[in-house]
């Protein structure tokens, strides 16, 4: 097996991508989370040094960006545990296809968390992820405690950043060579204008979105959601699951929501 299937295989979408030309290969190469980049420092930090168990158990669904699966975010669960939390996947294959039917998955997925933990729990989403969890919380505010987004375009109109712009535009044409990627009607159809709208709600969760300027993907005005708590890092979009400075946002945040009893009203129908 070469290192190319072998990174393919890793990530569903380079494997589904890997039956196209190089060129539209390479595109989304560099949205996969790059593993390893910047691990030795977050472990030797004491955001990650100093856990103990505040979490008291609660729950938390972590949500990967477009492309990753749940083991690249195997350090953020890890992280969670240390702090009390019990983190569970999204098991959203690469987070590709069809933005309503991810979001329906998401729902389910923390639907059964919510049962597992006894009560609402925590959606953390990087990226896409992140604005799938934004979706959920308009849709079902009551499964919720509390919503972290980093990196994540929140803000219609939703912008992304250089290669990121392209891959967007050339996606759609993926799709119509039956590759389950992202549908143009999440871009700009019925799909796209019902997330749209959702996302521009306000929501009865307490939010906490962190962005940075030096991201280089998503730019960095699309993630300052109106309806939350925003908050400056400076890392890159695929170093920001491993930026101590964001766990240490994250932190008192968690422990906030963990000891509340706030709960959301299911958003009517």
């Amino acid at each position: 097996m070469t290192a190319d299937e072998t990174t393919a295989a890793g990530f569903p979408l380079l494997s589904a991508l890997s039956r196209v030309p190089a060129a539209a290969h390479d595109r989304v190469r560099m949205l996969a989370p790059v593993a390893g980049i910047g691990r030795r420092t977050l472990l030797a930090h004491p955001v990650w040094r100093a856990a103990h168990d505040v979490g008291r158990g609660t729950g938390a669904v972590v949500v990967p960006g477009l492309g990753g699966i749940d083991a690249s975010m195997a350090v953020m669960h890890r992280w969670l545990q240390r702090w009390g939390y019990r983190p569970a996947g999204a098991g959203l294959a690469g987070v590709i296809g069809c933005t309503s039917q991810l979001v329906g998955h998401l729902e389910a997925v923390v639907e059964r968390h919510v049962g597992a933990t006894g009560g609402p729990v925590v959606v953390l989403g990087h990226s896409r992820g992140g604005q799938l969890g934004r979706l959920l919380a308009a849709r079902r505010p009551d499964l919720l405690r509390g919503l972290v987004m980093f990196g994540s375009p929140v803000v219609p109109p939703l912008e992304l950043n250089g290669m990121a712009a392209r891959l967007a535009r050339w996606l759609p044409r993926a799709a119509a060579l039956g590759l389950p990627v992202l549908d143009a009607d999440c871009l700009t159809g019925d799909c796209h204008d019902t997330a749209a709208a959702a996302l521009e709600r306000p929501v009865d969760v307490p939010a906490l979105s962190l962005y940075s300027k030096a991201d280089g993907v998503v730019a960095w005005r699309s993630s300052c959601d109106p309806h939350a708590e925003c908050v400056e890092i400076s890392s890159t979009h695929t170093g920001m699951g491993l930026d101590p400075d964001l766990y240490a946002a994250v932190v008192p945040r968690l422990a906030d929501w963990a000891s509340s009893d706030h709960v959301g009203r299911r958003a009517s129908a």
